[in-house]
């Protein structure tokens, strides 16, 4: 709806056919103090931007707007060609996506509240080992909202947006923090329980839950409300996935003074949000959020630059650091190998067959080493001469020499030896 001064009307409307504008239509009506021109204008996505940035190289002053970014189907002559007509559903303009980022940016009191509510809930998940809870606290986490508007921020070089995305990015996380630091004081809590091992666990590939998650929250932005298969609550639940365990296994690890946990949870606080911010604002600039644009002079082509680069270095830094000697930080890849190589070792002595192996890092922190504790229980073949404590024996000699030799581990490991009666 453009609201503009008493016989201007037609102007717009003409605007407006140049960009295939329907069902348009002028009234006349009267604003505070004048007599004006009340024109309705529906456009496709793609052309608001278009529409506006003409509209406003206009000499028609004061031009007020009202932008209604709703999905609508718009029917007109001739009449046969209603399905194809609202079939034509395309991606938002930039503009609706960058002032649909800014509308997201709140009430701090809500915001924060919602943080705390989800520092609650996963402090109760891990605690009593509830998975479902853990999900719960990831819808109500509000984690994806600013992690987004940072990757807008960095498309548009936009210095403010991305100082009160950071702000606000951090507030929740010490917010969700501080109350699982605080919950675990008062219970006293003095032992991990397994979602918080669980939780602690990282792979080499946990980069790719950011880099999928920044784009899947981009590109639903960017999708227009009636042509999206993808909930927002989904994608806002994805980023959320990996930040709300991490946000809730640092406080409630500070508050035991496991620093071991402390320190995969900070560096996963870390990657999930350089992560998001340079996959989504790649996607972003596809979808033409660029520096400049109509309505928008913040915008600054070396802020954005600096921000993604700044980004990209921090990701490769933060992976480098992970991949660079860091068994803590690549727990749960290794355990997988490290059971892989179980198998083959005692498959191949020849005197025994695996059973089944349990092979994981304990929970209880030893100073000076980290522990694989592998339990393998084996059965010894027929034609064994040995002994079960000597199969037993060569097993663990083997299996103790070879996984802390691969892996860089301290094991721990028991065989237990079945025979067939």
């Amino acid at each position: 709806m453009i609201q503009v001064p008493r016989g201007r009307g037609q102007q717009v409307l003409n605007i407006a056919l140049r960009h295939e504008g329907v069902n348009l239509s002028c009234i006349g009506a009267q604003d505070e103090q004048h007599a004006t021109d009340l024109v309705l204008v529906h456009v496709s996505n793609q052309r608001v931007e278009a529409f506006l940035g003409d509209l406003q190289d206009t000499d028609i002053e004061p031009e007020k707007i009202t932008l209604l970014p709703w999905g609508v189907m718009v029917l007109h002559p001739p009449a046969g060609e209603a399905p194809e007509q609202v079939t034509e559903v395309g991606t938002r303009a930039p503009l609706e996506i960058f002032l649909g980022g800014l509308q997201s940016i709140g009430s701090w009191k809500g915001f924060l509240g919602y943080a705390a509510a989800a520092g609650v809930v996963v402090w109760i998940g891990l605690f009593t080992n509830t998975i479902y809870l853990l999900t719960a606290a990831m819808l109500i986490a509000p984690f994806a909202s600013p992690a987004m508007n940072l990757a807008l921020g960095t498309a548009r070089g936009d210095a403010t947006l991305i100082w009160r995305s950071c702000a606000r990015y951090f507030a929740a996380l010490a917010v969700a923090i501080v109350t699982a630091f605080v919950l675990s004081l008062i219970v006293q809590q003095d032992i991990a329980t397994e979602q918080m091992v669980a939780a602690s666990k990282i792979s080499p590939v946990a980069v790719l839950l950011p880099l999928v998650a920044g784009a899947a929250g981009a590109l639903n932005l960017c999708q227009s409300e009636r042509n999206s298969l993808v909930s927002g609550a989904a994608t806002g639940m994805l980023v959320a996935a990996s930040l709300s365990p991490p946000a809730g296994l640092i406080g409630m690890a500070g508050a035991m003074g496991n620093w071991s946990m402390v320190q995969g949870g900070l560096f996963v606080l870390l990657l999930q949000l350089v992560g998001i911010n340079v996959a989504g604002a790649i996607v972003f600039r596809l979808f033409s959020l660029t520096p400049s644009g109509v309505r928008y002079d913040r915008g600054r082509g070396w802020i954005s630059w600096t921000a993604w680069m700044s980004s990209t270095v921090a990701l490769a830094l933060l992976l480098t650091w992970q991949l660079w000697d860091r068994p803590e930080l690549q727990r749960s890849s290794r355990e997988q190998r490290a059971a892989s190589e179980v198998q083959r070792i005692v498959n191949a002595s020849g005197i025994a067959e695996l059973a089944e192996a349990n092979v994981r890092f304990t929970r209880a922190e030893i100073e000076g080493q980290n522990t694989l504790l592998t339990v393998v229980y084996v059965q010894a073949r027929e034609q064994t001469a040995l002994e079960e404590a000597q199969i037993a024996e060569s097993l663990r000699e083997q299996l103790q020499s070879r996984l802390r030799e691969e892996f860089d581990v301290t094991p721990l490991v028991d065989v237990i030896v079945l025979r067939k009666k």
